[in-house]
């Protein structure tokens, strides 16, 4: 099950409130490496319907897998991940036949998360018939509209790819359900592919040097693959044990209106990361092609999601709601013109409010007894390290979790620019391990 870790808290390199919290999880903490390869999309890539389209923030079937079992989790429990973004728990835990029900602010994720089920309707075959008849019609359909006045869309594709996509757009969005929302996934799959883009980082970026993919070439790979999948869940078994899971287009920092039958007995889940990603820049291409009309949509939406991105907002009165964070903040503002980004501080402050929002929030919809497990990144600005999965675990156990365990699944190394300034110091990712208090 893993070693314990043994840390030296005296490294220098962390505030006070950090070498005290560090000290106060030792015993609390254990490696656990094997998890390493589960913490991310890259074990999906074998896996039917997830490696479909890559949603790169993901993390492993597999480790959906380990937790129910971990969890003794069945058919009575509910699962809940309320990031859910492509929907790996939920399908993990449907395959199952636990019920399951996710929440995510992003749309493209929601809809992806959606669509998955739809592959168990659809017959070996179908797909390659529907797409034929695509074939003969995309060519002289009507352009779709998109989103033209976002910056990267006049420049990710070669003119006559952003043509040919916007009238196969057109072709998808004349199909029938289910047949349309599974194409539309075919279709933002090979959005990357087709373009001059590439998703670096927290950013989508352009590479001039990159050969885009024929367009129909492309698809007609996604095509095959999804044909070899909807054989490949049947010869699993997962079509007899599948229990339709629910997704719900919302926030978890304020879950009114998810409509649970019962209360949630697990949650599985990956919050987004303090490190400046923004999910709205990663998937643009595909937000401006069906999920918003403009620029003004673009960045209402951006403001919108869980505050881990440079373009966070605060309001005038809020601060970090944790005496370590408070600390770094303070710090970095302090840096002044030296900080590498001076919205860091505000970024850092959004995100653990609407963290603490989001626990409180899980407190109140959990069953009595419920587990937590939810992988973390820690983090280091200005050479200063956040223990990340330390902060929100005092924090859970403030709004009534116990910590049970504080698994370090691997250990990544800090920014390149942060390498240049103050050497390679590995940073924890980690799986907090926390039970609901009766």
């Amino acid at each position: 099950m893993g070693q314990p870790v043994l840390f030296d808290v005296k490294t220098g390199d962390s505030g006070d409130e950090a070498q005290r919290l560090e000290q106060k999880y030792a015993h609390r903490m254990r490696e656990d490496l094997r998890m390493g390869s589960m913490v991310s999309y890259v074990g999906n890539r074998d896996v039917p319907l997830l490696r479909l389209y890559r949603y790169k923030e993901a993390f492993a079937f597999r480790f959906v897998e380990e937790w129910l079992a971990r969890f003794g989790a069945g058919p009575e429990d509910t699962v809940f991940d309320p990031f859910c973004g492509m929907g790996t728990t939920l399908l993990a835990a449907s395959c199952r036949g636990i019920p399951a029900v996710g929440t995510d602010r992003l749309p493209v994720a929601v809809f992806i998360a959606r669509t998955l089920p739809l592959f168990f309707q659809v017959r070996p075959g179908e797909l390659t018939r529907v797409f034929e008849h695509l074939r003969q019609i995309a060519p002289s359909a009507e352009p779709a509209p998109v989103a033209m006045d976002v910056a990267i869309m006049g420049v990710a594709f070669p003119a006559g790819t952003l043509l040919a996509l916007r009238r196969w757009k057109a072709a998808i969005d004349g199909l029938d359900s289910p047949f349309r929302e599974i194409f539309l996934l075919l279709f933002f799959s090979v959005l990357e592919a087709c373009s001059y883009t590439s998703k670096d980082g927290q950013f989508l970026r352009l590479r001039r040097d990159k050969r885009p993919a024929d367009l129909e070439e492309a698809l007609t790979g996604k095509v095959r693959e999804a044909e070899t999948d909807v054989r490949w869940i049947r010869e699993l078994g997962w079509d007899r044990a599948f229990l339709p899971f629910q997704v719900v287009l919302g926030d978890t920092r304020r879950l009114e209106d998810v409509p649970f039958e019962r209360s949630p007995t697990v949650i599985i889940t990956s919050p987004p990361y303090a490190n400046r990603y923004d999910y709205t820049r990663t998937y643009s291409l595909e937000l401006c092609f069906h999920f918003v009309r403009n620029f003004a949509e673009l960045r209402e939406l951006r403001h919108s999601l869980l505050r881990s991105h440079i373009e966070a907002r605060l309001a005038p009165a809020e601060e970090a709601p944790h005496p370590a964070v408070r600390e770094l903040v303070d710090f970095l503002r302090a840096r002044g013109k030296a900080l590498n980004n001076p919205r860091i501080p505000d970024m850092l402050t959004g995100y653990f409010v609407d963290m603490q929002k989001a626990i409180r929030e899980w407190r109140r919809v959990l069953a009595p007894s419920a587990r937590v497990a939810m992988v973390v990144d820690n983090v280091r600005f200005e050479g200063r390290m956040l223990p990340v999965d330390l902060i929100l675990s005092e924090m859970a156990e403030e709004e009534g979790f116990v910590v049970e365990e504080i698994v370090v699944a691997r250990y990544k190394g800090n920014s390149s620019q942060q390498m240049g300034r103050y050497g390679r110091v590995p940073v924890r990712e980690s799986i907090v391990v926390w039970r609901k208090q009766e």
